[in-house]
């Protein structure tokens, strides 16, 4: 079949779908990827067809990192997004035709699922909605936004809350799919959103990510399945001679970074976490990424600098990993099998930190604006401590042996989206 995936946003949106796609084409599948430039030449160094998208993520942090701070809040962060929203989405009517043409099935993840899924009633064509983070409603897994601090979900509530959520989310990407619709010319979608008035049990909804990490709710419909995460491991990427000098010239070091985000206090940031390890003493790779981190001069013996570094390579190298919450480095961490210590940025990130906390392998998230280098350090060494170590070794064996992409093409061939 000839399939298109449609993902935008960081490399950790859109590495799980090159990934779900290679796994695709190696069943004999011609696979083609719709993302943001800034993909391209990840897609195209893959081996799969890549189809342009206008998603300029990274630029638009790189002008305001503040948009970070307002993600925290879900309302605040609103009017910016629709903005933003309104201002990429311009060109998808075109560009969106343009990467399903001549195609049998569309898939469509997180903000752009209901591009594809226009795309598709337009065409007549398959459709499979995908997401990296739970979006179903249910009592028992609270909306993202709404973390729980204490050990329980609130019950019932989540319920309501999470239906708000929904709303909240649709109001936001009304203002990229309204006017995607009226160029498609098919029927407007009501303010309350898409999903009144539709089976769940007979709309399929593919989650990538772990059932470890999150187990699916037995509230969510029988259309929804967690299949796994889909890992994409770059079997050619050599480590600089460097780094592995480093790694063999003592103990196991900790890793350091925050991916893909851009913050306005890098600076400040990283003299916290520097100033954290060197009371610790214990050793540190310092990746910088983006632009979360800042480069830093005369960091010593004890601290070893790079831009990036494939997870799979590197975090079984490292005793632990002080991150984000992203969830693909969320995942990396779980299949390494290494304790975290999350410091989260916005959207989904504090509900990663939390699952991590649920589980064992992570002591409670910190405050990217409020950071304190003894909380940091006792942070640390929570994450390091005998116990928590050995619980997520444990999980990343589990972790290690799921097979996300297969249990993804399976789970599609059952629903009878492949041929």
């Amino acid at each position: 079949m000839r399939i298109t995936l449609f993902s935008i946003g960081t490399q950790g949106d859109v590495r799980p779908f090159v990934a779900l796609g290679l796994g695709l084409a190696a069943q004999g599948h011609q696979v083609r990827i719709a993302s943001g430039a800034a993909c391209r030449e990840l897609v195209v160094r893959c081996g799969l067809e890549f189809a342009p998208l206008t998603a300029d993520f990274l630029e638009a942090m790189a002008k305001d990192p503040g948009v970070l701070q307002r993600g925290k809040h879900p309302l605040t962060f609103l009017r910016t997004a629709r903005q933003l929203l309104a201002e990429m989405s311009v060109s998808w009517p075109e560009q969106g035709l343009a990467a399903a043409e001549g195609q049998e099935l569309l898939i469509g993840n997180g903000m752009v699922s209901m591009l594809a899924g226009s795309l598709a009633e337009k065409l007549g064509i398959g459709f499979l909605e995908t997401q990296l983070q739970p979006v179903t409603p249910c009592p028992d897994i609270p909306p993202m936004v709404v973390t729980p601090k204490g050990e329980r979900p609130w019950g019932p509530m989540n319920l309501a809350l999470a239906h708000f959520y929904r709303l909240i989310v649709w109001q936001m990407l009304r203002a990229a799919i309204d006017p995607l619709r009226r160029a498609l010319a098919l029927p407007a979608i009501s303010w309350r959103g898409p999903y009144r008035g539709r089976d769940p049990d007979h709309y399929p909804l593919l989650y990538g990510f772990s059932p470890t990490l999150l187990p699916p709710s037995p509230h969510w419909p029988a259309g929804v399945h967690v299949a796994g995460n889909w890992f994409l491991d770059d079997a050619d990427w050599q480590p600089p001679p460097a780094l592995q000098a480093f790694l063999a010239a003592g103990e196991k070091p900790v890793y350091i970074g925050f991916g893909s985000m851009v913050s306005g206090t890098s600076a400040a940031l990283t003299d916290s976490l520097l100033a954290a390890l060197r009371r610790s003493g214990h050793r540190a790779i310092l990746a910088t990424g983006w632009g979360g981190l800042a480069e830093s001069d005369g960091l010593g013996e004890q601290i070893f600098q790079l831009k990036e570094a494939p997870h799979h390579w590197l975090f079984p190298r490292v005793s632990a990993a002080i991150h984000h919450g992203g969830v693909g480095t969320t995942a990396a961490t779980l299949r390494a099998g290494i304790p975290s210590v999350v410091i989260p940025f916005f959207g989904d990130q504090p509900f990663w930190a939390w699952r991590l906390q649920r589980l064992g392998v992570a002591p409670p998230a910190l405050p990217a604006t409020q950071l304190d280098v003894d909380a940091i350090a006792r942070a640390l060494e929570t994450a390091l401590l005998p116990a928590t170590r050995q619980r997520a070794a444990a999980l990343g064996e589990v972790v290690a042996g799921e097979q996300g992409i297969a249990s993804a093409i399976t789970q599609m061939q059952r629903w009878g989206l492949l041929a």
